[in-house]
This record gives C-alpha cells, structure tokens and sequence, in this order.
C-alpha cells in the first residue's frame, strides 16, 4: 500500500441485497478493519433502502464506515475490491445485485479522477442511502441531504466495530 505520513478520515459507502446482508456488511467492517494502514473509528446505523437502477432486485442494507488511513484513495480501492472478492460478489449486469457493494467516498482532501475511481464519489450527494448514513457520522453532511432521505429506513440494526 502507498502510505502517506499523515492520517486522514476516510468513509466507505458498504451495502448488500443478497443472502445474509447484515453478515455481508460485518464481513466488510472486519475486513476494512484488518487492513494495515486503516482503522476504523465508527460505523453508521444500518438503513434498508430500495434500488436505484438496474434491474428489479431485492432491497439493500447500507451503512458507511468512518476510518482513519495513511493509505491512499488508490490503496483504498484496492481493498475494497479485495473485500468484495471475500464476500464473492460476482459483477454481471450494472447497478445488479449484490453481495457486497464498497465504494471508496472520500479520503481526507484527496482528489482523483480516473477512469475506474473519483473521490469524492462523484454520484454520493446524489443518493440518500449514502448521504443519510454519512451525516450520522460526520453531522456537517446533513445539509447535504437529498430531498428523497425519508426513503432511508432505519431498521435498528447495527454493526459491531472492531477492537
């Protein structure tokens, strides 16, 4: 991983619409978690929320985790990737469903924008099931909100953080 001297937060956007969905989005934090160069400092509650495109397909569960890094938005996409593979998402029709869904939505100031990664996630301000999750985190987010955010349900779920 490329390292940087200085720690910045990070937040990932994780969501699953298959199987076990709660189990999938654990798997992510201990995951995230595992990572050299990352830790995570908080995770969101859990909200259920229709899909958005694609075909028709099951709701999601979704919630955003808060890390502190050294790591770049680079090496950040990298393990996201490498956390889908565990939960063996398999990527056949765009915006289908899913086991696992991480996407990288922003790395301290870093910005990139390159074919296959943008940060600040160039859609995220755009969707409710990111936005809502991500002012329970950071609270300066919440003036953001989309004008669709009460379609975000909170189902009283939660994720555990690691130790």
């Amino acid at each position: 991983m490329t390292a940087s001297t200085e720690s910045r937060r990070a937040y990932f956007g994780i969501g699953s619409n298959l199987g076990d969905r709660l189990s999938y989005l654990q798997l992510a934090v201990d995951a995230i978690a595992a990572a050299a160069g990352v830790r995570v400092v908080a995770v969101s509650p859990v909200y259920e929320t229709a899909p958005v495109g694609g075909p028709q397909q099951p709701d999601y569960l979704n919630a955003v985790v808060a890390v502190e890094t050294t790591s770049s938005a680079r090496d950040l996409l990298d393990l996201a990737r490498r956390v889908e593979a565990a939960a063996e998402r398999v990527r056949t029709v765009r915006w289908g469903p899913r086991t696992l869904d991480v996407d990288v939505l922003l790395v301290g100031d870093e910005r990139v924008d390159e074919e296959d990664l943008v940060v600040p996630h160039p859609r995220m301000a755009e969707r409710a099931f990111v936005m809502v999750p991500l002012a329970d985190l950071d609270p300066a987010w919440r003036v953001r909100l989309p004008p669709d955010a009460a379609s975000v349900r909170a189902i009283g779920l939660a994720l555990t953080l690691p130790e």
